[in-house]
């Protein structure tokens, strides 16, 4: 199995649709269906299930995903290591869920103007790691939300954003103007898998206990809206597929945009990255 076809596989698995896997690859939708096909050739069994509707993975592609997500971490800390010993002028970003930011926009042009020497990597993340590996050193900084473990990190705020309550579009709660905590108390919540910052989980449900669904990316967290009715909440100002709506939560704390970095780490290029993110998500 190449390590490419195995990046191809966790963005299906992650996005469980072909289509939108496609276009967070930057590829065509054929190939990627090709190269799936011919990894279940491989492996002896169907990984998804199809239908018109999506893909879901089956018991031996749940347990490629988690082999597969292992050694990608592996080959790029390996990777980050070979890259740091050739002295390259590198610095890998993490980034939390939704790479299309204004923020992060701004910030990669100014940064491509400014620095054209420097090889910028960057990391996508799913919803499970706030810190986007930064502990794992799997990147340099991350750009993503707060609160979780802060433990040893250096965290920079960016921008404070307005919390929504994502609901499916005909439920009867979507008609308020706003809600409150208290208005979804019987409803069922997005869960995160266990071993998740306990912070960041607690955040996301309110400050409560919740049961519900567990999901690993935004993609899953808006599905499990559509098809069960669950109940999550989004930073106000994203963008929502036409059977989805977010209402203001008015009683729960902005969600703040940050940059963050291993406190102590001394890489030169940190500092001048933050302090041009501070400016490009202040804008």
């Amino acid at each position: 199995m190449e390590l490419r076809t195995l990046r191809y596989f966790v963005a299906v698995a992650e996005e469980l649709h072909f289509g939108r896997a496609a276009a967070r690859l930057h590829m065509s939708q054929p190939p990627l269906s090709r190269a799936i096909k011919q990894l279940e050739t491989e492996v002896g069994a169907l990984l998804f299930t199809r239908s018109p509707s999506g893909v879901a993975l089956t018991p031996v592609g749940a347990v490629l995903l988690a082999e597969a997500r292992a050694l990608l971490d592996q080959a790029d800390r390996l990777r980050a290591r070979v890259t740091a010993a050739a002295g390259v002028a590198t610095i890998t970003v993490g980034i939390l869920g939704d790479s299309t930011d204004p923020g992060a926009t701004r910030l990669a042009a100014a940064y491509r103007r400014s620095h054209p020497g420097i090889d910028v990597r960057i990391r996508d993340t799913d919803l499970t790691d706030p810190t986007c590996g930064l502990r794992a050193g799997l990147v340099d900084v991350a750009l993503t939300r707060a609160p979780f473990n802060e433990t040893a990190l250096t965290v920079r705020e960016l921008r404070s954003d307005p919390v929504g309550v994502v609901l499916r579009a005909d439920d009867p709660l979507a008609r308020r103007g706003h809600l409150l905590l208290a208005d979804l108390g019987d409803r069922r919540w997005f869960q995160f898998p266990q071993g998740t910052d306990p912070i960041w989980q607690s955040y996301w449900n309110g400050g409560e206990p919740r049961e519900g669904p567990v999901v690993r990316a935004v993609q899953e967290c808006l599905q499990a809206v559509l098809w069960n009715g669950t109940v999550g909440l989004a930073p106000l100002g994203h963008d929502l597929p036409a059977e989805l709506t977010a209402v203001p939560l008015i009683d729960m704390a902005p969600s703040r945009v940050v940059a963050v970095w291993n406190e102590g780490d001394t890489n030169p290029l940190i500092r001048p990255f933050v302090e041009m993110a501070t400016a490009a998500y202040g804008h």
